[in-house]
């Protein structure tokens, strides 16, 4: 277990941390009520990752999560009439379950509902946001535009 890490477990929430788990500095793992969250054995988590579980997450055995990695299970719920509003305390729910064997990139942001398979690398800065079936690589196509000052 590393420095500086935030755990916020609910009283009626459930957590399961198996063997051999990994959790470098400065992580943040938040568990509320009525929630559950599963870090199977030999999983490795980085620097400065974050879990925010309200409903479920799973993380399969010997899953490598890069630094600054974000998983949501949840979204807040909005509004769009009469006036935009966004519910603060308002949630929708989907669990998050990333496979066995996946390595997880850098800056990676995973969101409600989403299945990752087994045997899943996932690369830098992706935002994952749909399910990806098992031994898939996830790459962004983002584009590096460098452009003149003058």
């Amino acid at each position: 277990m590393g420095k500086n890490n935030l755990f916020k477990i609910s009283s009626h929430s459930e957590i399961q941390i198996h063997s051999s788990v990994s959790i470098r500095n400065f992580c943040s793992i938040i568990v509320e009520d009525s929630a559950k969250l599963v870090i199977e054995r030999r999983v490795f988590m980085n620097n400065y990752c974050s879990l925010n579980c309200l409903e479920s997450i799973r993380i399969g055995e010997n899953t490598i999560i890069g630094e600054g990695v974000k998983i949501y299970d949840h979204n807040h719920k909005y509004v769009t009439n009469p006036d935009f509003k966004v519910h603060p305390d308002l949630f929708s729910t989907a669990p998050v379950t990333i496979g066995k064997n996946c390595w997880i990139g850098s800056n990676v942001t995973i969101l409600k509902g989403v299945e990752i398979g087994d045997n899943v690398i996932i690369g830098a800065n992706c935002l994952i946001y749909k399910s990806i079936r098992g031994n898939s690589i996830v790459k962004s196509k983002a584009e590096l535009i460098i452009d003149s000052i003058s």
